[in-house]
């Protein structure tokens, strides 16, 4: 007998504003619990220190994760200076300290200006990247480090918001797979000492910022005083792609589509384009590949609750 799925099959985006001291991977079984939803799934782990913007994908949603996950993000990052941990963060252990020289707001614009563009940047060991199938932080806490393959990240902006002798805070505009903890070392070398990240807070990540994102205590209080309620929040996971473009299909398209055959197209795409598939009625079907020859490949189809 085939064993019974439990929880609704749900679809849609929650954006969450992440706490303080908890992991990305509790706040999403707290967010799958609240909507009882039968699957569910994040798009980018946030430190347990970190705070912000965290969206989370239910049902059929956790098909464009991935896409969710390959955009730009931006987050608020305070650097305490003149000291090191072995996390690279306040939750870490200082293993060092150094002098903190003097600087300006001036000196520090320069050197935030020099870690712009494309670059090349070493994953920290306290990461949750795996290597032979063990995620680095638990080496970490062991006390083995490993090396790690650089990764191609861009930063497209940092700004200074404040600073003081002691610390200074950033606004940082970058691509995915940027670890700011790295990158306020990098900058806090630059200027002469050391640095570890003492507050950091998402808020902007695939385009949802810190205005479409709910606490876990406002989520609590709905589904307390009006469950129904938290399906009102959802987005649909559509309108999460606004750069991928939209293809409308016929009946006979839908059918062949959906039987998983891949089906000519009057218009073409460049190197496989990603494409949201629509029926007659408007309803996502979800999302194929267009090749630069006309020919559109299903790849990632929705099954819609009856």
């Amino acid at each position: 007998m085939a064993r019974r799925k439990r929880g609704r099959p749900i679809t849609g985006i929650i954006v969450v504003d992440k706490p303080t001291g908890y992991s990305s991977n509790f706040i999403l079984q707290r967010v799958k619990r609240l909507f009882n939803a039968r699957k569910a799934g994040h798009t980018g782990s946030l430190d347990p220190l970190a705070t912000g913007v965290l969206p989370v994908c239910l049902g059929e949603a956790t098909k464009v994760s991935e896409f969710l996950l390959d955009a730009d993000k931006r987050y608020q990052v305070t650097c305490t200076l003149g000291a090191l941990t072995d996390s690279g963060d306040a939750d870490g252990n200082v293993i060092e300290r150094q002098p903190i020289p003097v600087f300006d707001e001036a000196r520090l614009k320069t050197v935030c200006e020099t870690f712009l563009g494309e670059q090349q940047q070493i994953p920290p060991m306290f990461s949750a990247l795996k290597h032979q199938g063990q995620p680095l932080y638990k080496l970490a806490r062991e006390g083995i480090e490993v090396d790690r393959k650089a990764r191609h990240i861009k930063i497209y902006d940092i700004a200074v918001i404040s600073l003081d002798e002691n610390s200074f805070t950033l606004n940082v505009h970058c691509s995915k797979g940027t670890y700011i903890r790295t990158l306020v070392q990098d900058i806090a070398a630059e200027l002469g000492t050391m640095g570890y990240v003492s507050e950091l807070r998402r808020t902007t990540a695939a385009g949802f910022d810190l205005q479409s994102a709910y606490t876990l205590d406002k989520l609590n209080e709905l589904v307390e005083t009006e469950p129904t309620a938290l399906d009102n929040l959802l987005t649909a996971p559509e309108t999460a792609l606004p750069e991928v473009s939209s293809i409308s299909l016929d009946a006979e398209q839908c059918q062949r589509i959906g039987y998983g055959q891949r089906i000519p197209l009057e218009q073409q795409g460049a190197e496989n384009d990603w494409v949201k598939l629509f029926d007659q009625d408007q309803q996502f079907l979800g999302l194929g590949q267009l090749s630069d020859d006309g020919i559109l490949a299903p790849k990632k189809l929705f099954v819609h609750a009856e």
